[in-house]
């Protein structure tokens, strides 16, 4: 009897995870249907039961737009690099927003997938992979708003001018799906040990972007040593790509670009490593 058992050939071996650093490329393959499950019922669940359902896509860039430039551009007079208020903004919080949302999303996935993963085997990482994917869907619709605003400030002749750069776009959402995903696995992982941290994460974000050039462009500070804290947040290179790349305007360095990649390949490297040892007794700490 032991022997037929030990002869067959199972569909699916669950051992030990032994190694810190492992991404397990293959199962999360295997895994694909339940990734686009997870990512339709997040999508779903985003505005199920709302008025205006899934138009608050498209009004979230809108009305945040329009409040910077009431508050920040009207009343605070501060400068735009030139640019018109709208475009500026709205080309900032397009990607600062998908950034924001991948890092608070996954930074609970623990907490609130808590019944699935204790009682279900799947890789675990196809929970904050589902999330930042939904947040993806969310963000091509923005990033629609973000065109039609600007084929709009072009027809219109304002000084825009598009340059090669704009092609590095897809480099750029990886840049930013990369250090939300790294950074809010961080934060999940270590949630599971210190449920404050919770608490201080959205905080932490909204203030992470007043220490970035969504609001003001990185070549209005004179102070050098401020100049470099906000060069030191790893958003900053990719927001100021994005503008010079398809407005012509902004601060473009492959150094800078390149220190942004690697903190994104810091806080996955990190996030992977943490993330699979707390993995073995997350369900004991929840």
């Amino acid at each position: 009897m032991i022997e037929n058992i030990n002869s067959k050939k199972w569909r699916e071996i669950i051992t030990p995870q032994n190694k810190l650093f492992s991404l397990h490329l293959k199962e999360i393959w295997e895994y694909r249907d339940l990734l686009f499950i997870l990512m339709r019922r997040d999508i779903l669940a985003i505005y199920k039961q709302t008025i205006l359902g899934p138009l608050w896509f498209f009004l979230q860039p809108i009305l945040t737009t329009v409040t910077f430039v009431i508050v920040f551009s009207r009343a605070a007079k501060l400068s735009t690099g030139g640019l018109p208020p709208v475009i500026f903004y709205l080309s900032g919080l397009v990607l600062w927003s998908y950034f924001s949302e991948c890092i608070i999303r996954t930074s609970t996935f623990f907490k609130d997938n808590t019944q699935i993963l204790s009682k279900v085997y799947f890789p675990r990482l196809i929970v904050p992979l589902s999330l930042v994917l939904t947040n993806f869907v969310k963000f091509s619709i923005q990033l629609l708003v973000f065109f039609l605003v600007y084929f709009y400030f072009i027809a219109k002749g304002t000084a825009i001018h598009p340059n090669i750069y704009l092609l590095l776009l897809p480099v750029l959402i990886v840049l930013v799906a990369g250090l939300g995903l790294g950074m809010g696995i961080i934060i999940s992982s270590l949630t599971t040990r210190y449920k404050d941290l919770i608490h201080l994460t959205t905080f932490g974000v909204q203030l992470l972007m007043f220490a970035s050039p969504v609001i003001f462009p990185l070549s209005g500070f004179s102070n050098s040593s401020f100049k470099l804290l906000i060069m030191a947040n790893p958003m900053t290179g990719i927001i100021e790509t994005f503008r010079f790349g398809f407005l012509g305007r902004g601060y473009f360095s492959w150094t800078l670009l390149s220190y942004d990649a690697g903190c994104m390949a810091v806080f996955i490297f990190l996030g992977i490593i943490i993330f699979n040892s707390i993995e073995k007794s997350f369900v004991d700490s929840i």
